[in-house]
């Protein structure tokens, strides 16, 4: 955690959640077309906690057409494009040869790069809605886990710092001068952060004694505000309430979460009643 924003040309007066060593993170050279911060992030957090190795187990028992991929993003590799136009060309304006908007800017870059990181031929999808991006992969992965077109499913979020975000914040004026204070009743803002997760979502055949199951999910939409929630919680409560009635029937149709990085755990509690296997850490 940074005080003082000073993330590449950015000078803010707030704290930013800065997730280090990402620049020097390098792709393996075959996906070097990939390149942004964002994969960089990303390939941290798969290879995180023995993540990478289970995904490779499990596309070892189901093929490489049956493990999904289905992860949320907000700005993806949008940074790519900002340091993209400071090299334009200064007598037509147009961007450098070297710019891969599909690979990097592009939304579906995030999918895209972690589907070919494993070799992986099945379905794919990035989405992105803001905050909600990384909770609704749940539920869109366990619908096809029920449907069958799939057996296992990669699941998760990267978010990576960029100007649009950081100004952009700003401009909406909800970031704090000082560390963020979550349920403090004298919190006056948020903090900025980036980060990677991911989850390894399977069905429950055979699952062991203790792991934790994906037992409903619920989505809403109250189109409340920009940036802020109904002063009631309305669409809260609408997702809490679908999610109770989506795990009403807990033994009809169940998902297991077999394998989960460490540092998603603690993020996964509460959100969407996932969990580690028995010999990972608890929640």
């Amino acid at each position: 955690v940074q005080p003082a924003c000073a993330f590449e040309t950015v000078r803010l007066d707030t704290w930013i959640g800065e997730v280090a060593a990402v620049d020097a993170e390098k792709l393996p050279e075959s996906l070097a077309r990939y390149d942004c911060r964002n994969n960089r992030l990303a390939l941290m957090g798969l290879e995180t906690d023995g993540f990478a190795g289970r995904v490779r187990e499990t596309i070892a028992r189901y093929g490489k057409t049956r493990v999904g991929v289905f992860l949320g993003t907000s700005t993806a590799g949008i940074l790519q494009t900002e340091l993209a136009y400071r090299r334009r060309d200064p007598a037509t304006g147009a961007l450098p040869g070297d710019f891969d908007y599909r690979r990097t800017h592009n939304s579906f870059s995030l999918a895209e790069f972690t589907r070919d990181y494993f070799g992986l031929e099945g379905m794919a999808m990035v989405i992105s809605t803001a905050c909600s991006s990384s909770a609704k992969v749940f539920a869109a992965a366990a619908r096809q886990l029920a449907l069958g077109t799939i057996d296992a499913a990669i699941v998760g979020g990267v978010d990576s710092l960029c100007l649009t975000t950081l100004y952009g914040f700003a401009s909406l004026q909800p970031t704090s001068a000082n560390p963020c204070r979550p349920c403090d009743v004298a919190r006056d803002g948020i903090s900025i952060g980036e980060g990677a997760a991911f989850a390894l979502l399977e069905r429950t055949h055979g699952a062991a004694p203790g792991s934790i199951l994906l037992l409903g999910t619920g989505e809403s939409s109250d189109a409340y505000h920009l940036s802020a929630p109904h002063p009631e919680g309305l669409g809260a409560r609408l997702a809490m309430e679908a999610a109770l009635r989506s795990a009403a029937p807990i033994f009809a149709s169940r998902c297991c979460a077999r394998s989960v990085t460490a540092s998603t755990a603690r993020c996964l509690c509460g959100m969407a009643s996932c969990s580690m296997r028995p010999d990972s850490r608890n929640c």
